[in-house]
């Protein structure tokens, strides 16, 4: 079994572009897709996620695709900051003043279509942002003190750090109804969206974006169980080498985007974090980092080699082909890198945010000019 343990990491500013990188701020507001949702599907769409999704840290279902916290938990945390609400979630009195959480699974870059799981696109989380802030500075201009402790205050949109982890869905679902040739001529037009949703946000006040590029996709049980079976198809490490191709096509643009758009509005700071380079590392190493699974799913059924079933979701019963089947947790999740075929584990999703925090992987990387101290909860 890994042992958690207090992690407290030195990072600092290297000034690599016009603007240095800075992890002190007011507020945060995060979008994207299910690495980052705490709730927003759930209570938008009423999606039941029961237990053990939640069952390590949270002990309840927190609404998250995960056994217990994502990567964003753990940034808010090393930031000082509180868990970020989801913007949908309208019961529990959430309390958004240091910010708030408009990532919903399934989410993706480009408007949703008929088939799509979420109707809350990268555009349409940006107008509820734009909504929130309007919403928001209205009700602390007519009713005072009030609602102080709930709300931010317009300081805190300038000073705030935007967070952006979408584009995962895009790539993967394309594949479905496209060829490789296909998904990665499709990329371009995907990121002039993206890139879009960035000026909108630039337009709104924001000032400092942190970009996350997607994942080795290919290396997904998902991935694996739809568009592997063919062993010729597949890497050294198991993963769909097509999906892969992708991803790494996308993050070569996406940076290249984001290098643009600093360029362009230089009174921005726009950080660009390689996860696709960290969660390869990972898997490729994975009993080095104390895991014992690098693809198989801790929260599935079937059994070796993936414990995948696309027909049934973690935590569920259905009765499959005559059979009455139940999607169960592993007895230690923490040995796994995959959670449910889609989502990290909260130990491997520990495992990503350190390695964000020691700055290597980012764009500008941060460095021991100007240190201070970051501390992570556990």
């Amino acid at each position: 079994m890994r042992i958690s343990f207090v992690v407290f990491v030195f990072v600092t500013i290297y000034i690599q572009k016009s603007n240095s990188v800075d992890l002190k701020y007011l507020s945060a507001f995060n979008f994207g897709d299910s690495n980052s949702d705490t709730g927003d599907l759930v209570a938008g769409l009423g999606v039941h996620l029961d237990l053990p999704n939640g069952q390590n840290y949270f002990k309840i279902s927190s609404q998250r695709f995960c056994d217990g916290r994502l990567v964003i938990d753990y940034l808010m945390d090393a930031m000082d900051m509180p868990f970020l609400n989801p913007y949908l979630d309208s019961l529990g009195l959430p309390n958004f003043k240091k910010g708030c959480n408009f990532a919903a699974a399934g989410s993706t870059i480009l408007p949703p279509n008929p088939t799509s799981v979420s109707p809350f696109s990268f555009d349409l989380q940006i107008s509820q942002f734009i909504r929130f802030k309007s919403r928001a500075l209205e009700l602390l201009a007519k009713t005072g003190r009030r609602y102080e402790k709930y709300l931010p205050p317009s300081d805190y949109y300038a000073k705030g750090l935007y967070l952006i982890d979408i584009g995962q869905n895009d790539i993967a679902g394309a594949f479905y109804s496209k060829t490789l040739d296909q998904v990665l001529a499709s990329i371009p037009s995907t990121l002039e969206t993206f890139e879009a949703g960035l000026k909108r946000l630039y337009e709104e006040g924001a000032r400092n974006f942190w970009i996350h590029n997607t994942g080795p996709l290919g290396c997904l049980a998902q991935n694996i169980a739809k568009f592997g079976t063919d062993s010729t198809k597949l890497d050294q490490f198991g993963c769909v080498s097509s999906h892969n191709q992708a991803a790494k096509l996308f993050n070569l643009q996406l940076h290249a985007l984001s290098n643009k758009f600093q360029a362009q509005f230089p009174d921005s700071n726009v950080t660009y974090v390689d996860i696709f380079l960290i969660k390869s590392n990972l898997i490729a190493n994975y009993s080095q980092y104390g895991f014992e699974n690098p693809i198989k799913v801790c929260c599935g059924t079937g059994g070796a080699p993936l414990n995948y079933d696309s027909r049934i979701s973690c935590g569920q019963t259905k009765v499959l082909d005559g059979t009455t089947v139940t999607a169960k947790a592993c007895n230690d999740s923490s040995e796994y890198i995959n959670w449910d075929g889609i989502h990290y584990t909260e130990a491997a999703n520990h495992f990503v945010s350190d390695q964000i925090l020691t700055g290597k992987y980012s764009d500008p990387a941060f460095s021991d000019q100007m240190p201070f101290l970051l501390s992570i909860k556990l």
